[in-house]
């Protein structure tokens, strides 16, 4: 059992930066490899990134590799997304989710917990 909650969405102009957090609440939380996936409208949901339990590893989709940056602090049961070089292209919901797997992954199936999303529009 995890509640996830996103933050730090907003407006930015592209070439900005921002930096989404994702609050954990549970027990478990420690134990989980952490992604952030994101759906633009009238698109399926893509996968952006993700992180193993232990922050040793990472993973990416290639449209946002050297741009984005996850890491996590498991004593704040924190994970973070950050943005940079943003895109017009990068608009979308941003959800964080948890897996029940200890190795990142960009498999959607493999997540059992997901937040409610956070807005982020970079306007050209």
């Amino acid at each position: 059992q995890v509640q996830l909650v996103e933050s730090g969405g907003g407006l930015v102009q592209a070439g900005g930066s921002l930096r989404l957090s994702c609050a954990a609440s549970g027990r478990t939380f420690s134990s989980y490899a952490m992604g952030w996936f994101r759906q633009a409208p009238g698109k399926e949901r893509e996968f952006v990134g993700a992180v193993s339990w232990g922050g040793g590893s990472t993973i990416y989709a290639d449209s946002v590799k050297g741009r984005f940056t996850i890491s996590r602090d498991n004593a704040k049961k924190l994970v973070y997304l950050q943005m940079n070089s943003l895109k017009p292209e990068d608009t979308a919901v941003y959800y964080c989710a948890a897996s029940d797997r200890i190795v990142a992954t960009m498999n959607p199936a493999l997540f059992g917990s997901w937040g409610q999303g956070t807005q982020v529009t970079v306007s050209s």
